[in-house]
């Protein structure tokens, strides 16, 4: 996603979102915000007032369709909006989620493309994966050589920002962990998938 702004990034993070939980069922703007704050966690720092806008392009360019939930106006209250999935966002859907680079290189991305993993084919699960832990080793090594340059100057100085940077590295670390495990699983899986059949003994 370089090149991308903060504001070009956010919204294909948000596209993508959106786009996941409607594959799952149809729902009304509501409860996609109520969605996206339970399941997707990474969008919390996302303001609401984006996801309309949001729901109005995608509507523009036929990626989900509207219709109004009558039987809200039978008890006196303004029919609800439900927003659902149509085949061509279906299909955009599908090719987002095979798209590597910006998962594996944007935190917020990774975390919703990683829940949509389920809908993810093997391959680029393992891609994304891959891509990501190689980027997580990359910062973890400029944070060690920031922490090894500041280490004699921490005994003299404030040591707030150098233990910051150590409790960085660490969570990397766990990450990375994490990932390796993830990988081992995901390659395991792949690679009994693949396995032929083998001929009954005798």
């Amino acid at each position: 996603m370089r090149g991308w702004t903060m504001g070009a990034r956010r919204g294909r993070v948000l596209e993508l979102a959106v786009l996941g939980l409607l594959y799952q069922a149809p729902m009304h703007g509501y409860e996609l915000r109520k969605r996206l704050d339970l399941e997707l966690g990474t969008l919390r720092a996302f303001s609401y007032g984006s996801l309309y806008p949001c729901l109005k392009e995608m509507l523009r360019k036929g990626h989900i369709s509207q219709t109004e939930q009558s039987d809200e106006e039978v008890h006196g209250r303004r029919p609800r909006i439900v927003y659902r999935l149509t085949d061509p966002g279906h299909d955009h859907l599908h090719r987002l989620l095979t798209e590597v680079a910006p998962a594996a290189s944007d935190d917020e991305c990774f975390g919703v493309h990683f829940a949509l993993f389920g809908h993810t084919r093997s391959d680029v699960r393992l891609r994304v994966l891959h891509g990501r832990r190689d980027r997580l080793r990359g910062r973890l090594a400029d944070l060690r050589h920031h922490l090894a340059d500041r280490a004699p100057a921490v005994l003299t100085s404030d040591g707030y920002p150098h233990e910051l940077h150590r409790h960085d590295a660490e969570c990397v670390e766990r990450e990375i962990g994490w990932l390796d495990g993830l990988i081992e699983r995901e390659e395991h899986r792949a690679g009994t998938a693949k396995r032929p059949d083998l001929p009954p003994a005798g």
